[in-house]
């Protein structure tokens, strides 16, 4: 039971990783009880994929190198706990080691092996040893062949980690004594079936928003936006980054810091203008939301524009409301740096997060611009209404 439970936990955290570094997509089901695993290698998140797609229940278990897994101390707790490994020997002794799983095996669990011995190239399938087809044989269960796609361009060999879909192709077991050629070629077959899978539908107006704020012409759109907001515009930045992170969720951290700093900035200016007797438009403001500002800023300092990101007051107002109260600039700046950065970081990557986990429903983007739209006017003229 307990290590049914670890299985989750691993599932849970590598299904999680690898839906935030492109997606997986899984086909077919382990069969009931106990069975041998064999699957192309060509990446180190091979066994991320197998331990986020195999079915938990089995509780499965990572045949490793041990020249590699298990040479020190800190890579074999890595291995070990995170990925349910136990080592294999490369140079010597190896069936051996596989061997002393048979017992596991009867008792239902799954053990997975790589029998190329070692991570491929170029989408090549090295030869089979027969290390996997004979721990099978001697312990009763079926070989289950999986094929791969997507973990060699996730994360190459001697490369680094980008992101990509990852699909995992699980066939039909195969009983009695396997052969290596019947095992490779019912591995290259799946493997080849889940790199042959067509792309994703997307959205051209989804890959344009995307190609925009993924470039370095993305940053000052976020800055300006939040600055003129900060002064006069009625829209919030969380607009521009509700639309621009769900389409490139990559780019949110720069583009949410983007925006915090085009909003500090425009608020600084706000401040000097109203202290020097300015009068800036405030559009889509009642003069409730003004009285408020001005009597929370007059009971608290500075600090009262940390009620601002969740009570509906723009920004401007408090920036405004500051200038005329002649709250030192400094302290100003400060506690908004503090309140603002919560939300706006938050906003971004929240909506990052959502542009991961809808990566297969790229192609409803423009719809999802129509509803975004929708609710942000909806949520206005509700907010502007609650505080007339």
């Amino acid at each position: 039971m307990r290590a049914v439970v670890a299985a989750w936990l691993r599932r849970a955290l590598w299904w999680a990783a690898l839906v935030c570094s492109g997606g997986i997509s899984r086909q077919g089901r382990l069969p009931r009880g106990g069975c041998v695993v064999v699957a192309n290698h060509s990446s180190h998140a091979d066994t991320a994929a197998l331990l986020a797609a195999l079915d938990a229940r089995h509780a499965p278990l990572i045949g490793a190198a041990a020249d590699y897994w298990f040479a020190t101390p800190w890579r074999r707790r890595v291995c070990r706990h995170l990925a349910a490994g136990f080592p294999v020997r490369r140079s010597g002794g190896g069936l051996g080691d596989l061997l002393t799983r048979a017992g596991e095996l009867r008792a239902g669990r799954a053990v997975v092996l790589f029998p190329e011995g070692t991570r491929g190239r170029d989408g090549e399938l090295g030869e089979f040893h027969r290390g996997a087809l004979l721990l099978a044989e001697r312990a009763g269960v079926p070989v289950v062949p999986v094929g791969i796609a997507g973990t060699d361009r996730l994360l190459p060999k001697g490369g680094r980690l980008r992101p990509a879909l990852v699909r995992v192709r699980i066939g039909r077991p195969l009983y009695g004594a396997v052969s290596a050629d019947r095992a490779r070629t019912a591995v290259a077959e799946l493997a080849g079936e889940a790199a042959a899978r067509p792309a994703e539908r997307d959205s051209a107006v989804r890959r344009r928003v995307a190609a925009v704020a993924a470039s370095r012409w993305g940053l000052p759109p976020a800055f300006a936006w939040a600055f003129a907001e900060a002064l006069s515009w009625p829209l919030m930045p969380e607009l521009l980054l509700a639309l621009a992170c769900a389409a490139a969720p990559r780019a949110a951290l720069r583009l949410s810091l983007a925006a915090l700093a085009g909003t500090l900035a425009g608020g600084l200016l706000a401040l000097q203008l109203a202290g020097a007797g300015a009068r800036l438009p405030a559009p889509l403001t009642t003069a409730r939301m003004h009285a408020e500002a001005t009597r929370q800023l007059t009971v608290e300092g500075a600090a009262a524009v940390g009620h601002q990101p969740w009570n509906g007051v723009p920004f401007k107002v408090y920036a405004a409301a500051a200038g005329r109260a002649h709250i030192p600039p400094g302290d100003f700046v400060a506690a908004a740096a503090a309140a603002r950065s919560v939300r706006t970081l938050s906003v971004g990557l929240g909506f990052a997060a959502l542009g991961v986990l809808g990566r297969r429903l790229r192609r409803l983007y423009p719809l999802y611009l129509v509803l975004l739209g929708g609710g942000f006017t909806a949520g206005l003229a509700l907010i502007v209404t609650a505080w007339r």
